[in-house]
């Protein structure tokens, strides 16, 4: 079953409007743009101005219907997804580039290291959980690159030198 989860966003923030069952209609244009046109009507046609959704060919053809149905509305694609797209072929040309990944995916402690962390960022959140796996990776690397001060002063600190962390074998290696 895929379900579609359907969200608004205005000047209160993002809010959670409705999850629909898409299993029988994400791969038919027609049928999510009528979907997306229930939708629409539904929170009102004044009340929207973009749609944004997945790139993939079915989508972009719904939401070109979408637009030309209704004047005042676009239609973008997901830029999460595009990046996720780029980053996934990135990852299938610079396979020197994966290893590092996998290292920090596989290490059992990176999120009671994160947790550590955050204690020297004043709880700066470092794991941006996103519906894509290479996209995670990518912003958390990010946000860890960022603050490469905090990193110093976290290995630094007799909370590391005393954790059972920095006693493990491997270390160096995560």
């Amino acid at each position: 079953m895929l379900q579609l989860q359907i969200l608004v966003n205005n000047l209160k923030g993002i809010v959670f409007l409705k999850s629909i069952d898409a299993s029988h209609i994400t791969k038919i244009a027609n049928k999510l743009f009528s979907m997306f046109d229930q939708i629409v009507e539904e929170v009102g046609e004044e009340n929207v101005v973009q749609v944004l959704t997945d790139n993939a060919v079915n989508y972009k053809t719904s939401g070109a219907m979408l637009m030309e149905k209704r004047k005042k509305l676009y239609w973008t694609p997901c830029a999460t997804h595009c990046i996720d797209l780029m980053l996934e072929d990135f990852e299938k040309k610079k396979k020197f580039i994966v290893i590092p990944f996998r290292k920090v995916r596989s290490s059992p402690n990176i999120y009671t290291l994160i947790s550590l962390l955050q204690h020297f960022t004043k709880r700066k959140d470092f794991v941006r959980p996103t519906v894509t796996r290479f996209a995670t990776f990518y912003l958390t690397l990010g946000c860890l690159n960022e603050n490469k001060g905090a990193l110093v002063r976290m290995f630094t600190s007799n909370e590391w030198i005393y954790s059972k962390f920095a006693k493990t074998e491997g270390r160096k290696a995560n």
